[in-house]
């Protein structure tokens, strides 16, 4: 049977060959092997801890946006009674210290219309081409062979696109027509049909249907000041506030005023230090860890830069530094709690501004980008193509990948010096081997000499 070079090691010299190939391969493989893991070990080190750096800046960015973006911290209208009117504040837009009245006189409707009763849907009503006017614009609606049936004439209404729509509505076992159109006095609807209209097709006109309800405006005052609109639903009368109506009451006037968050600023600005500090010292870690990167030192400087960075266009009150945050020795961040009072109490609106920036024609994301702008802006340059953290991201995958292809060329070279030393000592164990036959043969010769002398 043939066998390998390995296994036959040692079986001419008697000497343990293989363990001591092992032995020298191990021997000369092991250090190369522990520098390998050195470095390896050292590369996931820095790729760690920029992972955690860059995290942290995901996580600060993402949840301070959520925050901003929920109206948690912008101011919120209340309403003395929330059964007649809602409310709600518009991104963009401080309330400040709003206090007003709203009286409904009535509620904007839409007209709605409905037929008697016929004992099919689907059964012909005549042919004949009808009007229907909404405010000043009138559409045709053509009954002929191919919609010649209650079914058919409602189809036609809906695909006018006036605005009124139509419905069968089955009323036990027997069928009606039911128009509705849109809210507002200008959208009262009339549906007629010239006098040579069979009489069959005449029964769903609105001389021959029952009003339910006549178009109207919503009439309202807010603080004494009167207003109407054609739908309940507005956000043109109060800067800032989303109005809806839902109750008319001539009488009674609902209160509506604003509140700051003000405890949530306070405790955001308590989070947002917290979480700064733990950004700074993972990426302080982050570039010590990766022997003083400059672009982990660009970075820094940016986050060190953020906190004198203006947010709003407020005349005194334009940086996170404005409103008492301040940078210690270190790097680290902390609050002046008087400072921040003082800002809240003489300037609360720019405060608020910081976390709910105004937009308007003159106040963009360039001159009131507010925190979660600014601070999405920095995460997305930090990240970007070329910026810091992308950069050293990079760069240790690159290191990652050369390490990878270093190991694979050192198994390489390891395995040919096991081959060659393998052969080696195979060649030698076979001469031994020779050398021991050749001495045995003599010896047996001497025997046989020195017996025959004898």
């Amino acid at each position: 049977m043939v066998t390998s070079i390995a296994s036959s090691l040692g079986f001419g010299s008697g000497i343990d060959t293989a363990a001591l190939v092992s032995d020298l391969a191990a021997a000369s493989r092991t250090p190369k092997v522990q520098r390998f893991d050195a470095l390896a070990r050292a590369n996931q080190a820095k790729v760690s801890t920029l992972s955690q750096a860059r995290s942290d800046l995901d996580s600060f960015a993402d949840s301070l946006e959520a925050l901003t973006s929920d109206g948690s911290l912008r101011s919120k209208p209340v309403v003395s009674d929330d059964t007649a009117i809602s409310v709600s504040a518009k991104a963009g837009t401080l309330l400040g210290s709003f206090s007003g009245e709203i009286t409904v006189q009535t509620l904007a409707k839409a007209q709605t219309a409905y037929s008697g009763q016929v004992a099919s849907s689907s059964s012909s009503i005549g042919q004949a081409t009808l009007t229907l006017n909404v405010g000043a614009t009138a559409y045709p609606i053509t009954i002929d062979a191919s919609n010649d049936s209650l079914d058919g004439l409602a189809s036609a209404i809906n695909a006018a696109g006036s605005g009124v729509t139509a419905k069968v509505i089955n009323d036990a076992g027997q069928y009606r027509l039911v128009l509705k159109g849109e809210s507002g006095a200008a959208q009262a609807f009339e549906l007629s049909a010239d006098a040579s209209a069979p009489v069959s097709l005449q029964r769903f006109t609105s001389a021959a249907m029952t009003t339910g309800q006549s178009a109207s405006d919503a009439i309202f005052t807010v603080d004494g000041v009167a207003y109407q609109r054609p739908s309940n639903s507005f956000d043109d009368i109060i800067p800032g506030m989303a109005i809806t109506l839902k109750k008319a009451d001539p009488v009674t006037a609902i209160s509506i005023s604003a509140v700051r968050p003000t405890d949530t600023i306070r405790q955001t600005l308590t989070d947002f230090v917290s979480v700064f500090n733990t950004l700074k010292k993972d990426a302080t870690a982050a570039r010590n860890a990766n022997n003083g990167s400059p672009a982990l030192r660009v970075f820094e400087r940016q986050l060190s830069g953020f906190i004198a960075r203006p947010l709003t266009s407020h005349g005194s009150v334009k940086s996170l530094a404005d409103v008492g945050v301040a940078t210690n020795r270190d790097g680290t961040l902390s609050i002046d709690a008087v400072r921040l009072e003082a800002a809240l109490r003489d300037n609360p609106d720019a405060v608020e501004a910081m976390f709910n920036p105004p937009r308007s024609a003159s106040q963009t994301t360039e001159t009131d980008p507010g925190i979660a702008f600014a601070l999405d802006s920095l995460r997305d340059a930090a990240v970007g193509t070329n910026g810091p953290l992308e950069q050293v991201r990079l760069s240790l995958e690159r290191e990652t990948e050369q390490i990878a292809k270093n190991r694979d060329r050192m198994e390489q070279r390891e395995q040919v010096y096991r081959s060659r030393i393998e052969k080696q000592f195979a060649g030698m164990d076979a001469r031994i081997g020779a050398l021991k036959a050749t001495q045995s043969y003599l010896e047996q010769q001497i025997k046989l000499w020195n017996n025959g002398n004898g």
